[in-house]
């Protein structure tokens, strides 16, 4: 009895967390979504691999088509020529006005989220998207991982 009332309890303390999970990815802004993905892209392309590019880049294209605004249109045929991409070099000429769009639709807003950094390769001659200041470049990857500076918080 004792062990049915513990499996009792454990099922549903997964269901009211799979409940409250499902309902917070809900709650993400449309520019948020489109985020989630553009760092999957640039993790990626720092490692010097495409695994994960095309989808991640399909998929922020579909987020950035439903934000209705939120997130730039250009992203959209943006994030479409990077899932087109076959070949790592392909992937970081398209992963540049890419980024230039999020950046500048990041720096549009009133309010700084504090979540996110703009940081710069001189080498690149291109700026990119991060979540912490620890510089991991995608445009260089393995060869030159720390090349480049944090620019600002936005």
């Amino acid at each position: 009895m004792k062990k049915l009332a513990v499996l009792l309890a454990l099922a549903l303390a997964s269901i009211t967390f799979t409940t409250v999970q499902a309902h917070d990815d809900h709650n993400a802004t449309p520019l948020q979504a489109s985020l989630d993905q553009y760092f999957k892209i640039q993790a990626a392309l720092a490692a010097d691999s495409l695994k994960g590019v095309p989808e991640a880049a399909a998929a922020l294209a579909t987020a950035a088509k439903d934000a209705k605004g939120a997130v730039p249109e250009a992203a959209v045929l943006q994030a479409e020529a990077l899932a087109k991409a076959n070949d790592i070099k392909t992937a970081r000429s398209a992963f540049k006005p890419l980024s230039a769009t999020l950046i500048a639709a990041l720096s549009d807003r009133n309010e700084k989220s504090g979540h996110y950094y703009e940081a710069f390769c001189p080498m690149a001659n291109a700026s990119w998207l991060q979540t912490d200041k620890k510089i991991t470049n995608p445009y260089y990857g393995k060869s030159m991982l720390t090349c480049g500076e944090i620019r600002k918080e936005l």
